[in-house]
Parts: C-alpha cells; sequence; structure tokens
C-alpha cells in the first residue's frame, strides 16, 4: 500500500541566510529519509518589505538591523561557519547588497508555474550570498534568467507586472495571518511548524512522527483477528 506524501511548506525569502542553511539541511534530511515519499513546495515571505529599489550596502543594512559593525561580524562569521559545514560559501564583503526581494518572489512564483521554482531558488541564493549579484539590476536578473531560457523582455515584463506582485503579496500576507513571522518556517501536512533552521535530525523526527513506515502490503500475513493463522 502506498502511503500517502508528506507534504512540506517552505516558508523563506532569498534575502535570509538561514534560509539557505535551513534548505540544506532539509537536503540532508530527505536524502536519508527512507519513509514515505516527501512532496517539497517553496512559497514566499519579505523579511524587510521597506528595502528602496536601490538597495541597501552592507555596512548600513547590518549596522541599521542588529546595531554595530563589530557585533555583526561575529553573526556573519557564525553564519559563515555553520554554511562551510554545508557547502554554502557565504560572502558578506563589501560588494553584497541588500535588496528588496519582491522582483525575486515574482520571477520564482512564475518559475513555479513553470516547473523550475526550487532550482531558481538555489540559483538566486547563490547569486545572492556567495556571488554577491546585485539583485536588484535587471540586467543581471536577465542573464541569471537566460540560464533557464527567459528572454530579457519575459524576465522584464514579469518584474514590472502588478498582477504577479499582488499575488506574491497575498500569499505572504497568507502565511503571516498564520503566525509565521520570521524565516525559514517549515510546515508539515499543513499542521506542524519547524521554525528556523533546525538540523536535519528534527526533520527526520518530524517525517517519523507523521509517517513512521512505509507499508507493503503484497504478501500474506497474520492479523490480530486470528482470521489468517
Amino acid at each position: 500500500m502506498q502511503q500517502e506524501p508528506i507534504t512540506i511548506a517552505v516558508v523563506s525569502d532569498v534575502a535570509c541566510p538561514w534560509c539557505y542553511i535551513g534548505k540544506r539541511r532539509l537536503e540532508a534530511a530527505l536524502a536519508q529519509w527512507k519513509g514515505a515519499p516527501v512532496e517539497v513546495t517553496w512559497h514566499p515571505f519579505q523579511l524587510d518589505p521597506t528595502i528602496p529599489a536601490s538597495g541597501y550596502d552592507r555596512d548600513v543594512y547590518l549596522t541599521s538591523k542588529f546595531g554595530d559593525l563589530e557585533q555583526t561580524k561575529t553573526m556573519t562569521d557564525r553564519i559563515a561557519q555553520v554554511g562551510a559545514e554545508l557547502g554554502i560559501d557565504f560572502d558578506f564583503g563589501k560588494q553584497w547588497l541588500a535588496v528588496n526581494t519582491l522582483p525575486l518572489h515574482q520571477l520564482l512564483h512564475v518559475a513555479g508555474e513553470e516547473g523550475f521554482k526550487e532550482q531558481l531558488k538555489e540559483r538566486f541564493l547563490f547569486a545572492y550570498f556567495t556571488e554577491n549579484l546585485h539583485l536588484n539590476n535587471v540586467e543581471i536578473l536577465t542573464t541569471i534568467m537566460t540560464e533557464f531560457g527567459w528572454d530579457s523582455e519575459k524576465t522584464q515584463g514579469i518584474i514590472g507586472d502588478d498582477n504577479i506582485a499582488y499575488i506574491v503579496k497575498q500569499e505572504i500576507a497568507h502565511y503571516q495571518k498564520l503566525g509565521v513571522s520570521g524565516v525559514p518556517f517549515f510546515i508539515i501536512n499543513n499542521k506542524h511548524g519547524i521554525s528556523g533552521a533546525q538540523s536535519s535530525s528534527v526533520f527526520l523526527e518530524a517525517f517519523q512522527q507523521v509517517a513512521p513506515v512505509r507499508v507493503f502490503e503484497n504478501g500474506e500475513n497474520c492479523g490480530i483477528d486470528g482470521e489468517d493463522c
């Protein structure tokens, strides 16, 4: 008998290093999991929708968000260390630029309709945190999207589409109403929430609780009612 799949809704933002780490830890858990099939979907969130189109350079953004630069360096060093253990090369150098991620979520929304949302999410995370590409630059976004077969007209049309922006904002509002205030946030089977970039063991424990074993009912067996044995 085929078990019902475990569903995981991942709520996250591109401008979120712990979302990158959480993605890797979830992937590690999925690689180890031997139970029911798992279906993962990706959903938008904006940690700071007030960032202007021009973005904020590293020092301005980090100090306004977290305090003095020395304190933020301790934080980014820790993130870089954790990331390195997972194969992520975080670079919080001076070229890093904090951007408003709404246009990225608009692109991700359409990528989801076309079946490559997870791949594009991975690409944006790598561009943002490792390559230090300025993802508020339409030319850079156009170049990235050519890797997925989109031309510049399509990319720019999606970025400028207010209807797609509205849909994304409504989806973000939906998860905020459910109580999501920080990301990454993982919703399992629409019932169970995992907040933050937890270890792979936490995901595996959650999978075990919602679907402990996969059962194949192909052979004869003894029932507790004694009918067969």
